[in-house]
């Protein structure tokens, strides 16, 4: 029997059928940071980015990129979400994203979460660019699930 569930028994990939699930509530929340010069992060901190609210748009784009997670990872279902959050954090050298994408259904929302995540970093990037090219994505991980057959898991 084969236990790559993105694969049958002859090695094609394939989607994992979830129809058999029982429909539980799944909670996904992922981080990242991007790093940044001091100029950079203050013009991002009072709203002086030329291109306008970085945050504002990188919320936007995250929430947008949650819903077409689908779209962008192969064989990942298409879900029906029910909320997906971004917060931002001002740290000493650049901004913390953390995003929560949750619902009720037959699979869990973790590339959901990582890919909101993903792209309000590459947002911030390409939005404050033209302060600083030089800007460093790091640290984009998973740090808690809910729900399901694998129940809750935290990241150390």
């Amino acid at each position: 029997m084969n236990k790559l569930t993105h694969l049958d028994s002859q090695g094609k990939a394939r989607m994992v059928d979830v129809g058999g699930k029982a429909d539980t509530q799944r909670v996904a929340v992922a981080e990242g940071r991007i790093l940044m010069s001091a100029a950079a992060l203050t013009a991002i901190r009072d709203g002086s980015v030329p291109k306008g609210d970085v945050l504002a748009a990188a919320r936007i784009a995250g929430i947008m990129a949650a819903k077409k997670t689908a779209d962008l990872i192969p064989l990942c279902h298409p879900l029906a979400l029910d909320t997906v959050t971004l917060d931002f954090t001002i740290e000493a050298q650049g901004v913390r994203v953390t995003a929560t994408a949750s619902l009720t259904g037959r699979t869990g929302v973790e590339m959901e979460a990582l890919t909101a995540v993903s792209v309000a970093l590459l947002t911030v990037y390409d939005m404050a660019k033209a302060i600083d090219k030089g800007m460093v994505i790091e640290s984009v991980r998973l740090i808690e699930k809910r729900g399901g057959k694998s129940g809750h898991w935290k990241a150390d």
